[in-house]
């Protein structure tokens, strides 16, 4: 079975001879930029022997095009439009790794919710503070670059040749917002690329990022429409099988099972360790509708000799 089609029968729900293994990294400097990002996408993808390519949107960002200095300037934020450096340099990204990759494999590409944008742009502590102040205001900001995220989710598909999107949410801990008020000011501005993306494509992967380190609202989350989960097991302490129960009845896939911290196994183990876990995972889970991955990116320093234990374990792993 090709790679191709052991990931698409994965996120189908369908048999595979060997469960598909799929991790990732952030990249930085030079390789965020133009072809030279590129090229690490597909050199990471081709020294890892994994089955998939999840394209990062490192170097990319949303034109903000205002200065934010009091939470009245969130007003002034519009949508950038499909000819935005936002949408346009994401979709040749995507289409240039696609074109190289000549279809031997599934891609899908990072996509950060609205919420996470504004706060990269503004930084954390600002944006909390605006929202006690102008919550409106936030919430007009996020929609528009929800709009051109929506533009963005279908072109990243029907343009770019990506088989889904990757869609990351981050900001739901349970120490920042109550699930109310979440659900009031946030996911608003998480669902349109995801709504998007799903109408062009069911490949689609949620994540639900635990990258703060603290448990998120997983009761508001588990309710977005979406074919193949990914959570932080070791964040939100759900493991895989109770998590294919809790928050995916209805998924076809999930995805996931590693710590992806420097602390973690995958990072610190050895090869008999990491492939343990790598069966233990499988016991767990199951070989059907299930992609071995980590909690979220991985650090970009890993031996990449780590990632292609979990690979051989897969592929010897016997029920």
């Amino acid at each position: 079975m090709d790679k191709r089609t052991r990931v698409l029968n994965a996120l189908d729900g369908k048999p595979v001879d060997r469960v598909p293994v799929g991790f990732w990294h952030h990249f930085f400097g030079e390789d965020t930029v133009g072809e030279t990002a590129v090229q690490a996408h597909l050199q990471y993808y081709r020294n890892s022997g994994l089955d998939f390519v999840k394209m990062m949107s490192d170097g990319i960002t949303f034109d903000f095009g205002e200065k934010i200095t009091r939470a009245s300037d969130w007003n002034r934020i519009r949508p950038q439009g499909k000819n935005s450096p936002f949408v346009q340099l994401s979709v040749e990204r995507a289409k240039r790794v696609n074109e190289a990759l000549k279809g031997e494999c599934c891609t899908f590409y990072n996509m950060f919710a609205p919420f996470s944008l504004v706060r990269f742009f503004a930084g954390e502590e600002c944006v909390m503070q605006h929202i006690r102040e102008n919550k409106e205001g936030l919430m007009s900001a996020m929609a528009a670059v929800a709009e051109d995220s929506a533009i963005l989710a279908r072109l990243l598909i029907t343009e770019g040749g990506c088989d889904g999107i990757y869609a990351s949410v981050q900001g739901g801990e349970i120490n920042r917002f109550s699930a109310e008020e979440y659900e009031e000011i946030v996911t608003p501005s998480d669902l349109p690329a995801l709504a998007s993306a799903n109408e062009v494509s069911k490949y689609n992967i949620f994540h639900m990022c635990g990258y703060d380190g603290v448990r998120n609202h997983l009761e508001v989350w588990k309710r977005y429409p979406a074919h193949i989960y990914n959570w932080a097991v070791y964040i939100e302490n759900i493991t895989l099988s109770q998590g294919r129960k809790y928050l995916s009845p209805k998924a076809t896939c999930i995805l996931g099972g590693f710590d992806n911290r420097r602390t973690g196994l995958l990072y610190n183990g050895t090869k008999e360790q990491i492939q343990a876990e790598a069966v233990r995972l499988l016991d767990d889970a199951g070989t059907t509708g299930t992609i071995l991955g980590a909690d979220c990116t991985i650090p970009a320093d890993i031996p990449l000799e780590h990632l292609r234990w979990v690979v051989e374990a897969a592929e010897n792993y016997k029920k």
